[in-house]
C-alpha cells in the first residue's frame, strides 16, 4: 500500500509537472496574443503566474484519471478504447476550463459567446491535445516499465556501468501441459491474468525487468530488495493473490497457476542497447546463476531457491531458510549452495 501510494504521487507529480510547462509555454509563446481572448485579458507575466495556479489544479485532476484508469480500466477495456474515453474526458476538461474561466472572467456576456470567442478555438485544441500528449507519454513509459523511458531520455546508460541488483526468475509450473490442455489461445489469456496479478510486486518495489514466454524476470537495486525483505515478500505475495483468485482460474481456465522461483544477487553490467528499437539491458553471470537456480526448482522439489550470497544479506524474520547444499549448476564451472526458503507458519 505505501509503495501503491508512492506511484500515485509519482503520476500526480508528472502530471503537475507536465501541465505546469504547458500552460507556461503556452503564454510565453502567445505573449500579447493572450489579448485576443476579448473577455480574458492578461499580461503575459499575470499569464505565467496564472499557469502555476492552474498548471498543478489540471495536473491533478488529469492525473487523478490516469490513476483511476490504471487501477481499474486497463484489463477490462481495450487500448482503442482507452484512448477515445481519454478523448471524451479531454472535452469534457476543456468544457471545465471555459466554465471556469467564465465564472471569472466573464463581463456581461453570454457563456456560449465567451466559449467561442475569436482565438478560443487554438486554445480549446492546445488543452485537448496536451492531455492526449501527456496520456500517450504515459503509455510509452509503462510500456518500456519502471520509468525507462525518462533514463533514456537522460542517456543515463548510454555509456554502460555497474549495478548491484537482485534478479529473480518466475517461471509457470507445468507449463506445457496448462498449453496442451487450453490450447494456445485460452493459455496465453491464463498468462495474462497471471501477469496482471503479479502487477502487485511493485508494492514491494519490484522492477519487471522483462517478460519470456511463460516466464518473468523481476529485479531491485539491491538496498530496495533486501529492505523489508520485499525480494522474498513478492514471491509470497504473488503466490497469496493467485490463491484469492482461485476462482477465476478454476471457472476459466479449470486451474490454479503456480509459479517457482530461483533469486540471485551480485554486480551487473547496465546498458542501453539497440538501434530501432531501444531499452535498459542488464548482462553479467548474475543474471545468469538467477536463472540456473530457478532451473533447479523442480530436481530439488522446491518453489522458491535463492542463493547463499544473498541469503547472507537477509534476515530470517518471518522466513525459514532450508539449506540443500552446494549444486553444480549448468554452465557455472565451481558449486553454488542452494537455499529453499518458505514462510513462517503464523499462529
Amino acid at each position: 500500500m505505501k509503495f501503491r501510494n508512492k506511484r500515485r504521487l509519482q503520476i500526480l507529480k508528472q502530471y503537475i509537472i507536465g501541465w505546469t510547462i504547458a500552460f507556461v509555454f503556452l503564454s510565453i509563446v502567445r505573449g500579447e496574443g493572450t489579448k485576443e481572448l476579448g473577455s480574458v485579458q492578461m499580461e503575459v507575466w499575470k499569464a505565467i503566474l496564472a499557469s502555476f495556479f492552474m498548471g498543478p489544479i489540471f495536473g491533478s485532476i488529469s492525473g487523478i484519471a490516469q490513476i483511476l484508469t490504471e487501477e481499474h480500466g486497463y484489463k477490462q477495456i481495450a487500448f482503442q478504447k482507452l484512448l477515445i474515453l481519454r478523448f471524451l474526458f479531454a472535452i469534457l476538461f476543456v468544457a471545465s476550463i471555459i466554465l471556469l474561466a467564465y465564472f471569472i472572467f466573464s463581463k456581461d456576456i453570454g457563456l456560449l459567446q465567451f466559449a467561442f470567442e475569436p482565438g478560443s478555438f487554438a486554445i480549446y485544441l492546445y488543452v485537448v491535445s496536451i492531455d492526449i500528449f501527456m496520456f500517450g507519454l504515459r503509455q510509452v513509459n509503462l510500456f518500456l516499465g519502471s520509468d525507462n523511458l525518462w533514463k533514456l531520455f537522460r542517456g543515463r546508460f548510454y555509456t554502460p556501468r555497474e549495478e548491484k541488483r537482485i534478479f529473480m526468475f518466475l517461471d509457470l509450473q507445468s507449463s506445457t501441459m496448462h498449453a496442451e490442455n487450453l490450447g494456445h489461445v485460452e493459455y496465453s489469456k491464463m498468462i495474462q491474468d497471471c501477469f496482471i496479478d503479479l502487477g502487485i510486486s511493485v508494492e514491494n518495489e519490484a522492477e519487471i525487468y522483462q517478460y519470456v514466454g511463460d516466464e518473468v524476470i523481476l529485479t531491485w537495486k539491491f538496498q530496495d530488495g533486501i529492505k523489508g525483505q520485499n525480494c522474498l515478500k513478492v514471491y509470497f505475495n504473488f503466490k497469496q493473490r493467485l490463491d484469492k483468485r482461485k476462482e477465476h482460474y478454476l471457472q476459466n481456465y479449470n486451474c490454479i497457476p503456480h509459479f517457482k522461483a530461483g533469486m540471485n544477487s551480485g554486480i551487473v553490467t547496465v546498458a542501453e542497447v539497440g538501434k530501432y528499437k531501444k531499452e535498459i539491458a542488464y548482462h553479467g553471470d548474475t543474471i545468469n546463476t538467477a536463472a540456473r537456480i530457478q532451473g533447479q526448482c523442480n530436481e530439488l522439489k522446491q518453489e522458491f531457491l535463492i542463493s547463499e550470497s544473498l541469503k547472507n544479506d537477509l534476515n530470517n524474520l518471518g522466513f525459514v531458510f532450508s539449506e540443500l547444499g552446494s549444486i553444480e549448476l549448468k554452465g557455472k564451472g565451481s558449486q553454488t549452495r542452494l537455499y529453499a526458503v518458505n514462510q513462517t507458519k503464523s499462529k
